[in-house]
């Protein structure tokens, strides 16, 4: 049996909220350490957030070139280099890991790179990638294991070896037709890149629109967008069957409201929800326990069921984004420090990268009417917003939910040009309590995305 080694502070898996602790504490000169089996930085720099929206990227620049013309420019044929694509995404993550190494250097945390699991309460036994075994105790255990794609059970899909976002990330071809199992988030945001590359895309979504979360008023918004966009979209869809391999051929029975139907393509990349790494790591061994979704159970102050260990992150079962991540580790720290900070009421803003953007702060309307909140509803369209018009991105709207007895903002969507960047204005306005009013009386720069929140406001929210 190896030696046990004593920290002050052990996390297993260098997410975003791990590592920033990590860091943090070895800077004020506890002794800490953080267990990762493979990702350095976690997912978010390596294979989710980071990359996937350098490959967006890339997409929306092929897209600009097929809209040439209507520009004024003029410009032969173009074609797509997955490789070169990859490669530019590959170099990004090769620069952020070097960033991660560093930060490990310079603050004194060490990272030891194994896989890790508890052997006893407060203890954990590491099979080091390199080779042998390391044992050690901790003051503080803090988990930050991540969650990785939920493969559903489906007869055949398994066996067809369907992409995730991880290799969809690494494809140095282009698909001849992708079928992609599901219309949320990370399914829509790569249905569109894939098609701007040049791909066939088939969207299969089991529920009734797109982005089950979102107003209607967005999700068919969407559903336009990718529709126009060549983009096959089938709603109300149930796959019950795969036949074959995927980067072969693949045949996909589908049970619609009309009957069964063959969808038959090349690839197919599964977006159906994400599973919590919280299973074979020893948390009943650890007195950890879980919920019924499989993540960890956690107070308002991400403490565990177990004495002096944490859960951070997406393990943690609360919002799956980087920024509510980064938040837990400022959460735990200042808790460290003396201070008394919780989860509860904390403003999470959404964004989703597709093109338009989507973005969301606070209620939406959906939410509203089934917590039976009255509210009024403020609603432009995004040609509303001149900057729009510069740049021929008019698509998508604006809307805001207003509280009945005052002036507050309750919510706020934007879907279009710059959403991902304008939601930050209103969620500040939000956190401070500012009435709508004072956005609508600001003066803000014209002509920008921002500007149009005074278009907005403008006129009397009505109520709905």
């Amino acid at each position: 049996m190896p030696e046990t080694q004593h920290y002050d502070i052990l996390v297993l898996g260098s997410g975003e909220s791990g590592k920033y602790l990590a860091w943090t504490m070895a800077k004020a000169g506890r002794r800490a350490a953080v267990i990762e089996r493979k990702l350095i930085g976690g997912s978010c720099p390596n294979i989710a957030c980071l990359p996937s929206k350098n490959v967006i990227y890339s997409a929306h620049v092929a897209a600009l070139f097929h809209r040439a013309a209507e520009f004024g420019i003029t410009s032969g044929p173009i074609s797509v280099d997955m490789k070169g694509v990859r490669r530019r995404k590959r170099q990004m993550v090769d620069d952020l890991i070097a960033i991660h190494r560093r930060n490990y250097a310079e603050s004194g945390a060490e990272l030891i790179m194994g896989e890790g699991r508890f052997v006893a309460p407060k203890t954990i036994e590491v099979q080091l990638n390199d080779g042998g075994t390391r044992r050690m105790t901790a003051e503080r255990i803090y988990l930050n294991v991540g969650t990785h794609a939920a493969i559903p059970n489906v007869p055949g899909l398994a066996q067809a070896q369907p992409l995730t976002h991880v290799e969809a990330l690494e494809l140095d071809y282009l698909p001849k037709h992708l079928i992609v199992l599901g219309g949320g988030y990370i399914g829509l945001e790569f249905a569109q890149p894939m098609r701007r590359f040049g791909s066939r895309v088939t969207v299969v979504e089991q529920g009734p629109q797109l982005a089950s979360r979102e107003d209607s008023d967005v999700a068919q918004a969407l559903l336009e967008q990718f529709t126009q966009e060549g983009i096959d979209i089938k709603l109300n869809a149930q796959v019950i069957e795969v036949e074959g391999r995927s980067g072969e051929q693949v045949r996909l029975h589908v049970r619609t409201a009309t009957g069964t139907q063959i969808i038959e393509g090349s690839d197919i990349l599964v977006a159906a929800g994400r599973t919590p790494n919280t299973q074979q790591i020893g948390l009943d061994t650890a007195g950890i326990e879980l919920d019924a979704r499989g993540y960890v159970k956690v107070n308002e102050r991400l403490e565990t069921t177990a004495p002096n260990v944490w859960a951070m992150g997406d393990c943690a079962g609360g919002p799956q984004f980087t920024h509510v991540a980064f938040d837990d580790f400022r959460l735990v720290r200042d808790n460290l420090n003396g201070g008394n900070r919780t989860t509860s009421n904390r403003l999470v803003p959404y964004c989703m990268f597709t093109d338009p953007e989507l973005g969301r702060v606070g209620l939406n309307e959906s939410a509203a009417q089934q917590a039976g909140i009255a509210y009024r509803l403020a609603k432009i369209p995004m040609a509303a917003v001149l900057r729009t018009r510069t740049m021929s991105e008019t698509g998508g709207f604006l809307k805001a939910l207003i509280a009945m007895q005052n002036d507050q903002i309750l919510g706020f969507t934007a879907l279009g040009a710059g959403a991902g960047e304008v939601i930050a204005v209103v969620q500040t306005a939000m956190l401070a309590g500012i009435p709508y009013t004072v956005l609508r009386d600001t003066v803000l720069t014209h002509p920008t995305i921002a500007e149009g929140l005074t278009v907005l406001f403008a006129n009397e929210p009505q109520p709905k």
